[in-house]
């Protein structure tokens, strides 16, 4: 099984695909292709003809977006232990990973994922502001209500976790304020040894995107 995925510093889909293939230790090759650079296109398009990344190749099916594969691998490999167990946690997470999948635009446009950078500071405005608040009310409605399972979004580690990560990234980037409950799960996840190994690689790498240096 092969997973393909862009740069580390930068490709917040990539990382979500990933995180929940190391979290879980399921056996699988990584490839990477550098984004930005001639003939990027092509190059995907050898495993995925939307020339999107992460794609996941397994014994000939090419499944593609994070999300699907996230939800693929949990079937396939984790006997669904991807999702909460309860049948209401697991609704919330999955309404929670759908609003994250197609929300939350102009975070994603402002404060673009760049792992290895520390310091920045960007300009919060009113919009970017109302959907950090919104972020930050997910964590803190989950936290709360689901803190004697475990220290992650449902008590457990879980695709939902995943799908988040970028956004923790993002926080720790630029500095961004949010409640005590939220910063103890930043904290949390900044602790996974996976996130901390995804972190380590990125810093490693030398390619810059200028587009996504963003702040100062």
């Amino acid at each position: 099984m092969k997973l393909i995925i862009g740069n580390k510093n930068y490709s917040s889909w990539s990382l979500r695909a990933w995180l929940l293939l190391s979290a879980f230790e399921v056996d699988f090759e990584e490839v990477k292709i550098y984004l930005n650079k001639q003939g990027t296109a092509e190059e995907i398009r050898k495993y995925n003809r939307a020339g999107k990344v992460p794609a996941l190749e397994d014994e000939g099916l090419i499944v593609w977006d994070s999300l699907a594969i996230c939800e693929y691998i949990s079937e396939t490999r984790l006997d669904n232990k991807g999702w909460p167990q309860d049948v209401e946690a697991r609704a919330l997470a999955r309404s929670s990973c759908a609003e994250m999948h197609s929300g939350f635009l102009v975070l994603r446009e402002r404060l673009p994922m760049n792992c290895r950078a520390t310091g920045r500071s960007a300009e919060i405005t009113p919009e970017l502001a109302r959907e950090i608040e919104r972020i930050d009310s997910l964590w803190c409605s989950f936290r709360q209500r689901f803190m004697q399972h475990g220290d992650y979004l449902f008590g457990e580690f879980s695709i939902a976790d995943c799908m988040f990560a970028p956004v923790v990234f993002r926080f720790m980037t630029y500095g961004v304020e949010t409640s005590e409950t939220s910063r103890a799960y930043i904290q949390t996840m900044m602790h996974h040894p996976k996130m901390q190994l995804w972190l380590e690689q990125a810093r490693e790498e030398e390619e810059v995107i200028l587009e996504e240096e963003v702040g100062r």
